[in-house]
């Protein structure tokens, strides 16, 4: 039996309902799930993708999620709809009065969970969609991908979740004030020529493209991807080349005593033998 046919459907154990997870072998296959609103945010949404990458962070069987939407879009943002309803409002998280997670609580998560995550970005990736993209750790694009800082065009900062922290460091200064400031759209072209996304193909490609890296990522030993997504995420907050350096120094030092790195200097010295 391959991985491919080995799937698990662990949202349905877990009983979620707008959000779908499939896992196949060591890769989540994460769906935001509520096309008819294009995979619009609720509280119920924010909290079951909360939950789902808290158990991330104790799931050593998994290796990699992709993350994508249902439907013709990424994800279009919050529901104002469901927020202007009587009654309800976001999770305010533990820190302040009110139940569950909340949104920030839940892009830490995903920035702090060991997996990396792969974006799959079609159609509408907007406000809250275009900060999931933004804290993954790959994104690749669909031609209809149409990206966009929403908060700044409902009279609210451009600054929100994260995205004064990620979009600077991924475009530069000058486009992110640009994109911010103004809330234009980005299409799919144009976030490949700035290095927002490492590609751009075809929607219904989209899984294939994931496909094809994954084959890389999983070729890597376990514990060596987890450390590159952990160093990687704090070298990005550190201004000391030295602290960056001396931290790198430290995870290869305990990557060294695994055995995936003796197991390949082994099969490499065998190899150089065998060639000489």
């Amino acid at each position: 039996m391959t991985d491919v046919q080995r799937r698990t459907a662990l949202g349905t154990h877990r009983g979620y309902t707008t959000i779908e997870v499939v896992r196949e072998g060591s890769v989540d296959w994460l769906t935001l799930n509520r096309p008819d609103r294009l995979n619009a945010l609720t509280g119920v949404m924010v909290s079951e993708l909360w939950d789902y990458f808290n158990a991330l962070h104790a799931d050593f069987a998994c290796r990699v999620v992709v993350l994508r939407g249902a439907g013709k879009g990424f994800c279009a943002g919050l529901d104002l709809a469901w927020f202007a309803r009587a009654g309800e409002s976001m999770p305010q998280g533990d820190t302040q009065q009110g139940p569950g997670p909340s949104f920030p609580d839940l892009i830490l998560k995903m920035r702090s969970c060991p997996q990396p995550i792969i974006s799959l970005i079609h159609g509408a990736a907007c406000g809250g969609g275009f900060n999931f993209a933004l804290a993954s750790d790959i994104r690749i694009a669909g031609e209809s991908a149409r990206m966009q800082v929403t908060y700044v065009k409902l009279g609210l900062s451009g600054c929100e979740l994260g995205t004064s922290f990620f979009l600077p460091r991924l475009v530069g200064m000058s486009i992110a004030s640009e994109l911010m400031m103004t809330g234009r759209f980005l299409r799919a072209e144009r976030a490949l020529s700035i290095g927002l996304v490492s590609a751009v193909v075809a929607d219904e490609k989209l899984g294939d493209a994931a496909r094809e890296l994954l084959v890389d990522l999983l070729a890597t030993s376990p514990v060596g991807l987890r450390r590159t997504k952990q160093v990687l995420g704090s070298a990005s907050e550190i201004g000391d080349l030295a602290a960056v350096i001396a931290m790198e120094e430290r995870t290869q030092l305990a990557c060294m005593e695994e055995p995936a790195f003796k197991e390949a200097i082994a099969s490499f010295i065998s190899g150089s033998t065998a060639r000489a």
